[in-house]
């Protein structure tokens, strides 16, 4: 089987809290673990993306809006769909393990090293696509515009999407 899940690969969570958010692998677990019996991957993600920046505004407004609120996770891979991008972050793999989810003082550590990372990455202007959260704006026309999930397995993913007419 190919490995699609592979560290640095860029993917977008399909359901829960955090649907629609992109994310990026740390670890895969192909196998499952004693702890996780079913193929998963461990991601750090976006939960709330950095707001819009203009010239115009002063550099007290512009830091505020460039904060980012990381969320660290595993995820089963059917609730990941990959995308093509991938996104070097080397830092990522020396601060979570499989231990940060254990003991919440040491996930929160971890949250703030992942928050300081994105947020350097931000202020460089590296991987701005990362940044900006998925758009919908081709189907702004439509009522109920909705991604609706078939079937989906680790190498094969159908999608259908829903319209009504407004």
């Amino acid at each position: 089987m190919v490995r699609i899940y592979k560290p640095g690969k860029v993917a977008v969570v399909l359901s829960g809290r955090q649907a629609g958010k992109k994310v990026v692998i740390i670890k895969q677990a192909d196998e499952g673990t004693k702890d996780r019996p079913y193929p998963h991957a461990v991601v750090a993600g976006i939960e709330r993306y950095p707001r819009r920046v203009t010239r115009n505004m002063g550099a007290k407004k512009m830091q505020r809006r460039s904060k980012v609120k990381p969320f660290i996770k595993a995820f089963n891979y059917s609730h990941l769909m990959p995308t093509r991008y991938a996104l070097e972050m080397d830092g990522l793999k020396n601060i979570i393990s499989q231990d940060t989810f254990k003991e919440p003082t040491q996930r929160k550590d971890a949250k703030k090293e992942v928050k300081k990372l994105f947020e350097d990455r931000y202020t460089a202007g590296k991987n701005k696509w990362f940044f900006t959260p998925l758009r919908v704006s081709a189907f702004a026309g439509y009522k109920g515009a909705a991604l609706t999930l078939y079937s989906c397995s680790s190498e094969r993913l159908a999608v259908v999407l829903v319209l009504e007419r407004a």
